[in-house]
């Protein structure tokens, strides 16, 4: 009779225990939460990082600075070469303006010339006309040779004036000529100056820009969770400083079957149950934010060997967090619907 009884105790015993065991969870997964590592943007002695681990930084907050001195003295001599760039463009204006004046005093005494050879080339027709007509008097014996002397030179003598004034036509014509050329050369100085004022103003707004980002500037609201340097260390331009997360509202990263997808919706509720110490559970709602489209093998760590073979897919769940009892890492249950 003995053996019967103690069987039968040890089965109602197995039965009290499986009558108070908890329903499994849907899922399993992980606390993750969207980290910020914050670099520095510039290289230089850290002068001010009163960043620690858990502080609470707001967007926009400074943490930190580097030492603008070397970027302010670079800034010094650029503004220097930009004053000279600046004071030879000017230079250059004022030389452009002189030619090109120069020039159009020469174009308008080659105007004026060429104005008097029209003057002197009627003269010229009728002189020529007046000798002809003398030369046929005096062939008629109705004028006489001094007449014909006089038509003669004067005539000659408008012909001379006429090749002298086209040579100062041509002579003011190259004068003009060599004016368009200095002018040309002038330009090409007066642009090559404007380019290296140019140039002087982008290197200041690179060096004011690189001044700017000596300051270190908070990126997004969070919790600092690791800082890599301390105040008065050398940093490098791309150097981890800190890293950052919100941790006010985290996400989940759970696994579903296929079977289990079709009561999983974007959007749709999620409990999500954490240990809490004292032996205590406490459970946190969720919403549903994602869900893969993609197949993938059960993560190794989190399921056993045999699991480990299935296909699963990736959901996340967008958890409030205000009390921040959820921490990154942290494994979690999951349960979906109301």
């Amino acid at each position: 009779m003995r053996p019967v009884w103690r069987y039968a105790f040890c089965a109602l015993i197995v039965t009290t225990a499986a009558c108070h065991r908890q329903p499994a969870p849907d899922a399993y997964g992980n606390v993750e939460a969207t980290e910020v590592m914050v670099s520095s943007e510039v290289g230089g002695q850290l002068t001010a990082f009163p960043v620690e681990e858990g502080q609470v930084l707001a967007a926009g907050e400074k943490a930190g600075a580097v030492d603008p001195t070397p970027l302010t003295l670079q800034r010094r001599q650029a503004v220097a070469q930009r004053d000279t760039a600046a004071s030879r463009a000017a230079e250059v204006a004022r030389q452009v303006e002189g030619v090109i004046a120069q020039r159009a005093a020469a174009a308008a005494q080659r105007d004026a010339a060429v104005a008097q050879r029209s003057a002197l080339q009627a003269q010229l027709e009728i002189a020529q006309r007046n000798h002809e007509r003398t030369q046929r008097l005096f062939a008629q014996q109705a004028a006489t040779a001094q007449q014909l002397d006089q038509a003669e030179r004067d005539h000659r003598v408008l012909q001379d004036q006429l090749a002298a004034q086209d040579q100062q036509i041509a002579a003011q014509g190259r004068q003009v000529a060599a004016g368009d050329a200095q002018i040309a050369a002038a330009q090409q100085q007066q642009r090559t100056a404007r380019t290296q004022v140019a140039a002087a103003d982008a290197q200041l707004a690179q060096l004011d820009d690189r001044i700017r980002r000596t300051a270190v500037t908070n990126p997004s609201a969070g919790t600092v969770l690791v800082t890599y340097v301390k105040s008065g260390e050398i940093v490098q331009p791309g150097q981890p400083l800190y890293t950052i997360a919100d941790v006010g509202v985290v996400d989940v990263r759970a696994y579903v079957s296929e079977p289990q997808l079709p009561s999983v919706k974007i959007g749709g509720m999620a409990r999500v149950t954490v240990d809490a110490g004292d032996g205590r559970r406490q459970t946190l709602n969720g919403t549903v934010s994602w869900i893969s489209t993609q197949a993938e093998f059960t993560p190794t760590p989190i399921q056993t060997r045999d699991e480990r073979a299935d296909l699963v897919y990736a959901v996340k769940i967008r958890v409030p967090n205000p009390d921040g009892l959820l921490k990154i890492g942290m494994p979690v249950d999951v349960e979906f619907g109301g």
